[in-house]
């Protein structure tokens, strides 16, 4: 059953997981910092006992802030491995135009460990360097083991801080409807963020198993762990400091 959901992810009845898979995982990995980092806010407001506008304050400080950072993050990291590749490349060119012997004997030496030899060997080398850009590319990927970056710096930071604010909004859904007075007075503010954040953990740990095909229950099961762990230990926090700061005589 494994085996056959993760063909299906690849297959016609997932073509937007394929589509937009590299920027898929960032939205995903966004959307669980985001929800589990402003949770744990929520929490330990929760724990404290402070009144729904300063949850509001504290969560939307974090909620901003937290995401520009991850934001500048994703797109530096994806900014990095595309200069970083594209100065190992200019090397290979210029090792290429400058010591083409050298070169090819590397293209020789990468292929007879692959188990050619002989003429089909002599045939891959003067096949793969009778195009220069053909050639850097086989060095690039054979010798150096580097793959050129294809995702957009800014797209990628963009998903990041586009997801971390809807999901990270979720639990403070329920603290600004009580601000709003859309809220029934009587209600537990806290059990309704923590049972709407629960789904959001949920649903993130599905799309987490769609991106990295592993387990959809063990996917799931860990992202939820993972947020009510953060959101019992901020709670904790919350509770303890509250104690004794704000009941202090």
């Amino acid at each position: 059953m494994e085996a056959k959901r993760e063909d299906q992810i690849h297959g016609s009845k997932y073509p937007w997981i394929n589509q937009f898979q590299d920027y898929l995982g960032e939205f995903v990995y966004g959307g669980i910092d985001g929800s589990i980092t402003t949770f744990a806010v929520v929490a330990g407001a929760a724990g404290a006992a402070l009144d729904s506008p300063v949850v509001i304050i504290l969560g939307f400080a974090n909620l901003i802030a937290d995401g520009f950072a991850m934001s500048v993050g994703a797109y530096l990291s994806t900014k990095s491995e595309k200069e970083n590749y594209r100065k190992h490349q200019n090397i290979e060119y210029w090792e290429v135009d400058n010591l083409p012997e050298k070169e090819k004997e590397e293209i020789r030496d990468i292929y007879r460990a692959k188990g050619f030899e002989g003429a089909i060997l002599e045939e891959i080398v003067s096949t793969i360097t009778a195009d220069k850009d053909r050639w850097v590319d086989v060095m690039m990927k054979e010798e150096l083991e580097m793959s050129k970056e294809t995702k957009s710096p800014i797209t990628m930071g963009a998903v990041t801080f586009l997801s971390f604010l809807l999901f990270g909004f979720i639990p403070l859904l329920v603290y600004v409807l009580d601000y709003l007075q859309l809220f029934p007075a009587d209600k537990s503010l806290f059990l309704y963020a923590s049972i709407l954040t629960g789904l959001v953990f949920i649903l993130i740990g599905y799309l987490k198993a769609l991106v990295n095909q592993t387990r959809l229950l063990r996917s799931i099961a860990e992202t939820f762990f993972l947020g009510t762990a953060a959101a019992m230990l901020a709670y904790l926090v919350g509770d303890v400091l509250e104690g004794l700061f704000l009941s202090a005589p």
